[in-house]
């Protein structure tokens, strides 16, 4: 199963489940009870915290859900912050969510030395409700801004060739496995 966010960021071959953690964690719980999948894929757009450049395409089956303001020591989580897909050992490129988006240059710094690469509102609900229902799930997302002063800016002004270029690999990466089955 495919899915994105929706809205302003829709692909043919994907269902959309909704923006931010909440819509997301309550619709994909909806489709995993109705029929549930045997991997899902969320596909979408992320902020950089400072190493990945604009249009990288990034793919990741790790995602955090770590707050600003736990690097000023003004917060702290009880729980497991952390997840990573079923069948994967690796913890590759994290990505960060959260219902908001950083627009600190000097936090990326902290992300980034902890390994966590890249931010999207949406991937920590689908790792969590895949979790939930022991389904291997993964992203795949294109930078569109940093995360910076400029983010929404950046954003607003990447957005439409980020999601061409998204669009394009992850078309020429289903023909790819649809070839490897013939």
């Amino acid at each position: 199963m495919i899915i994105c966010a929706g809205k302003s960021e829709q692909f043919e071959f994907a269902m959309p489940v909704g923006i931010g953690m909440m819509e997301v964690a309550i619709n994909l719980t909806r489709l995993c009870e109705s029929k549930k999948p045997d991997y899902i894929l969320f596909v979408g757009t992320a902020g950089s915290y400072g190493e990945k450049k604009i249009f990288d395409i990034i793919e990741s089956k790790t995602a955090a859900n770590i707050e600003n303001s736990f690097f000023s020591g003004k917060s702290y989580s009880p729980i497991d912050n952390v997840v990573t897909s079923l069948k994967d050992v690796s913890r590759e490129t994290l990505v960060n969510s959260s219902n908001y988006i950083t627009t600190d240059k000097e936090i990326g710094k902290h992300y980034t030395a902890q390994n966590v690469q890249i931010e999207n509102m949406e991937f920590f609900a689908v790792m969590k409700v895949a979790q939930f229902y022991g389904i291997s799930a993964g992203g795949i997302f294109v930078v569109t801004n940093y995360c910076d002063e400029n983010a929404h800016d950046d954003f607003l002004k990447n957005q439409k060739e980020g999601m061409a270029k998204l669009d394009a690999y992850v078309k020429k990466m289903i023909a790819e496995q649809m070839a490897a089955k013939q």
